[in-house]
C-alpha cells in the first residue's frame, strides 16, 4: 500500500475536502497568472488522424474556444477555458454566437449536467460554425457499464455514440437531439486508432474516444 492510500485511511475525509478546495484555489491563481504548461493528452493523440482526415481545414477555421483544454490546445488561434476561468457547464460571461468553433476534449464527462453544458457550448457557436466534441467511449475507455469510473472518480457520466443506457450512460446522438435546435450532425464516430486494451484495470493505448461534429444552422 502506497503512502497516499495510507494517508486516505488515516486522515479524516473533511480534512481532505478542505485541503482539496484550497489546493485548486491555489492552482487557479497560478494558472491565471502564469498560464498552463503544455501537457500532451487526448487532443495531441488525435492530431495525426485529424490531419489525414482534413479535420482542421473543414471545421477548425476562424476563432475558436477550447473548453477544458488542460494545457493541450487544439490550435493556437483559440481562446481557452478551464476551471480557473469558471464553471464550464455555464460559460458565464461568454456572449452568444461568438465563436467559429467550440472544441472540448474529455470534459463533458466531468459536468454535473451534461445537457446544460451542451446547450451552453452550442450557445456560443456562431451560425455556420461547429461544436466539436471528443469524449471517452465507455467501452474503450471505462471498460465497464456503471459508475464509478475505473480511472477517474470525477467522471459523472459514461458515453456511447448513439443511445442512452441506464443508469449511467448517455448516447451522444440522443443527447444532441434532446437538447439542441437548429443543428446538423456532420458525424458521430468511434475513434480507436492505435487502440490496444492490455487489461480492464489499465488504460488502453491509442485513441479510446467518440468524436462528434455538429454544425449550427
Amino acid at each position: 500500500m502506497n503512502i497516499l492510500k495510507i494517508a486516505y485511511l488515516i486522515i479524516p475525509p473533511f480534512i481532505w475536502k478542505v485541503g482539496k478546495k484550497y489546493y485548486w484555489k491555489y492552482k487557479s491563481k497560478i494558472y491565471l497568472q502564469e498560464g498552463r504548461p503544455f501537457v500532451a493528452a487526448e487532443t495531441t493523440k488525435a492530431k495525426s488522424r485529424r490531419m489525414r482526415e482534413g479535420f482542421y481545414d473543414k471545421y477548425v477555421q476562424g476563432k475558436g474556444l477550447d473548453i477544458g483544454y488542460g494545457g493541450d490546445k487544439l490550435v493556437d488561434n483559440e481562446d481557452i477555458w478551464d476551471f480557473e476561468h469558471g464553471d464550464a457547464q455555464f460559460l458565464n460571461g461568454v456572449e452568444d454566437n461568438k465563436y467559429d468553433f467550440v472544441y472540448s476534449s474529455h470534459t463533458l464527462e466531468h459536468m454535473v449536467d451534461a445537457e446544460e453544458a451542451i446547450k451552453n457550448w452550442f450557445r456560443v457557436v456562431k451560425p455556420g460554425g461547429y461544436l466539436l466534441l471528443y469524449i471517452p467511449h465507455r467501452d474503450l475507455y471505462e471498460k465497464k457499464k456503471t459508475l464509478p469510473s475505473r480511472f477517474n472518480k470525477d467522471h459523472k457520466h459514461f458515453f456511447l455514440p448513439y443511445n442512452d443506457e441506464a443508469p449511467d450512460t448517455i448516447g451522444i446522438e440522443t443527447l444532441i437531439k434532446r437538447v439542441l435546435k437548429n443543428y446538423e450532425i456532420i458525424y458521430i464516430k468511434e475513434c480507436k486508432e492505435g487502440f490496444e486494451s492490455v487489461s480492464p484495470e489499465k488504460h488502453g493505448k491509442g485513441e479510446f474516444s467518440i468524436e462528434a461534429v455538429i454544425k449550427k444552422i
